[in-house]
Order: structure tokens, then sequence, then C-alpha cells
């Protein structure tokens, strides 16, 4: 049997945390072709996504995808991120959250669990190490897009 990923129930948890705290989540994602989001909003190949509740209508987060209505520039779009396409999710208002690594569609499913880092570079953040290579150094290229 295949393990089910941690990935989608810390993405619900630090959701979770956001909103109860008072905090907006935001989530970084790794575009691919998969990936549902407005393309003039894609930079580097990722985007920002605000996802609390006052930002977005009918929320799903299951364990494989992410799927939104949100207004961009005052046109509402259909959202639809898979969870695998999740880099980060974090509070916009202090930067604390947990940092993904993407997976790659075209590539087969690794046997391993996928690592998770705390965000790195940005004040006050606390994550979960795992086996995962040492985070790269310099700043964080994470983007926040109003």
């Amino acid at each position: 049997m295949a393990e089910i990923s941690t990935k989608p129930y810390l993405i619900r948890a630090l959701y979770e945390w956001c909103s109860d705290s008072g905090y907006t989540p935001q989530i970084l994602v790794a575009v691919d072709g998969r990936t549902r989001v407005p393309p003039g909003f894609v930079k580097d190949g990722q985007i920002v996504l605000n996802i609390s509740a006052s930002s977005t209508r009918n929320l799903m987060l299951d364990n494989e995808w992410i799927r939104f209505s949100a207004r961009f520039g005052g046109v509402s779009h259909e959202i639809s991120v898979p969870v695998d396409r999740v880099a980060a999710i974090f509070a916009r208002e202090n930067g604390q959250g947990l940092h993904f690594e993407p997976v790659d569609s075209s590539a087969p499913p690794e046997p391993t669990p996928p690592s998770v880092q705390g965000v790195q570079g940005v004040q006050g953040v606390q994550g979960v190490q795992g086996d995962a290579p040492p985070p790269p150094k310099g700043k964080p290229s994470l983007k926040v897009v109003k």
C-alpha cells in the first residue's frame, strides 16, 4: 500500500492556524500544466495565492487538490492547484509557515514522502526538518502578490 503524504494535512493545519490567529494564509505555487491560475499573474513560474476565507469562495483543501474561486483584477477565476505543486504555505503578516519541495508531475512518484522545511529567510519562521538537503543561501524567492 502506498504511503499517504503528510503534505495536505500540514497545509490544512497551517491554514487553520493562520485563520485562528487572524493571519492571512497564502500559498506559493510552482505552476505547471495541471495548475489552473490566471496566467497574467504568474511570475517566474510561480504564483502566490491568498487563500483566506474572505478572499476565496468555495475553498476546498483535499488530499489531491486545492480548489476555489477568487477575483484577480476584478474578474472571477476558478483556481485549481494540485497539492504536489504547493511550494509553501505561510502567514502574510509574519512569514511563518512551511516550505515544501514541489513534485515534478512528469516524474514517477518517489518512494519516500516529500521533504518539509521551514520557509527560509523570513523572520521568526519555524519548520519541520526532514531528510532534505540544506536550504539555499541568500534571500528567499517568495514574492507577495496583492
